[in-house]
């Protein structure tokens, strides 16, 4: 167990060294028509949403390092495959396998570290330990994201092969990981249904409940600008005449963003202490609708410096909710209600694009326009949002026994 906590932030950077982040767009259109392109990226995230609970459920009924081992293998697997391929089928392919990667890996790393750090008796460490995996991660992040964008001069394959690389290093990594001792016989003894139903049982705790709330909005939140920053980029760098940049720059922005995400981690447990955990959530959210605001009424390059702001909520609220909502799981059902959670933000997401969609004025593009037509309706939602949480958060987090510490 000792091994497996050692182990896991070497294998959170080596599953994080994903090169292609500014150039996956680029490179399809390159291979495929642009249609094609669009559907490829739909494919990847019904491929996780449709594994996402399975996964959960596979990793609690049959054990953490499988699991792991099944999503890294998928990964590299599906690098190896757009490294290599030219036709649309096996593209299509390749991307349902890293869709299985991501479904596989989400959550089950997460339970594969509190299950270690519990049968040592230390789970009060997993802030601690969820804080250093984050900083190798988004270290990882950011250097790959400048190299891929270095590499994309000499074409666009080449970043699909590095990050395979990268990812059978992360699977190597996983042969190491022993399975924890995790109590499986809830899960051996529970149909899927009935482990589900157990899991949603769960949400009586209204701990629990809020900060699943809180996660599914601040999932939403933060892929907004995720989603619209490449079209932001070029609308606003179009205006200085640098449109045809917009993939450098982008790579540089990811770079940085993930560095301040670094930096902001390094001070997780220094603001709870000031502010406390309901404090660092809250203010994390209303860091993720304030940039939404300042993009729907400020596209202008200067705009373009708030966007490496967008990762440093995440690194504010992760570790902490992961350490509000592990010992309220027991461990035969972790990984289950953690896929669900997140399986839950990837819904709510897709929904709200949806909507998106429906305001958004016909083109062949995003105009600036048509981001203060969407971005304005994301913020409103963000801002109620913000409220309902904070009027609950002492009835909600009081109410619970073990919410002493949250406070």
């Amino acid at each position: 167990m000792n091994r497996n906590i050692s182990l896991y932030p070497y294998f959170q950077f080596f599953r994080n060294l994903l090169f292609w982040q500014a150039i996956w767009f680029l490179y399809f259109e390159s291979v495929v028509t642009a249609s094609e392109a669009i559907l490829l990226a739909a494919i990847v995230s019904l491929s996780t949403v449709i594994l996402e609970v399975p996964s959960g459920y596979f990793s609690d009924y049959v054990g953490r390092r499988p699991t792991l081992l099944i999503g890294m293998a998928a990964s590299v697997a599906g690098c190896l495959l757009l490294f290599g391929s030219t036709s649309f089928a096996l593209f299509a392919l390749a991307q349902v396998l890293i869709g299985v990667g991501n479904a596989f890996v989400s959550g089950t790393d997460n339970a594969l570290l509190y299950d270690s750090l519990n049968h040592l008796d230390r789970q009060d460490e997993v802030v601690e330990h969820e804080v250093r995996a984050w900083r190798f991660s988004y270290a990882a992040l950011a250097l790959s994201a400048v190299v891929g964008g270095y590499l994309s001069s000499e074409g666009f394959k080449p970043a699909y092969l590095i990050t395979a690389i990268a990812l059978f290093a992360g699977l190597l990594i996983t042969f190491l990981f022993r399975e924890p001792p995790h109590h499986r016989e809830h899960a051996l003894a529970a149909h899927p249904w009935r482990q589900m139903a157990v899991v949603l049982s769960r949400f009586r705790d209204n701990t629990l409940f809020w900060v699943f709330a809180f996660s599914v909005g601040a999932y939403v939140l933060g892929h907004v600008p995720y989603v619209f920053a490449q079209p932001f980029l070029k609308e606003t760098l179009s205006n200085v005449g640098h449109a045809s940049d917009t993939p450098v720059i982008y790579g540089i922005v990811i770079a940085v963003m993930m560095t301040a995400s670094v930096i902001a981690g390094a001070f997780v447990l220094r603001l709870r202490k000031i502010i406390g955990t309901v404090g660092n959530l809250l203010l994390a959210m209303s860091l993720q609708i304030g940039l939404i605001l300042a993009l729907a009424f400020l596209v202008h390059p200067a705009a373009i410096f708030l966007l490496v702001l967008r990762m440093i909520p995440d690194a504010l609220t992760r570790p902490l909710m992961l350490e509000i909502i592990h010992p309220r799981i027991e461990s035969g059902y972790r990984a289950t209600y953690l896929s669900l959670q997140n399986l839950m933000g990837q819904l709510a997401f897709s929904g709200t694009l949806l909507l998106a969609a429906r305001v958004t004025p016909g083109s062949d593009s995003l105009s600036g326009s048509s981001l203060q037509t969407i971005l304005p309706y994301y913020g409103a939602a963000g801002i109620i949002l913000f409220a309902l949480l904070a009027v609950t958060a002492n009835r909600c987090l009081n109410s619970d026994k073990n919410s002493r510490d949250i406070q």
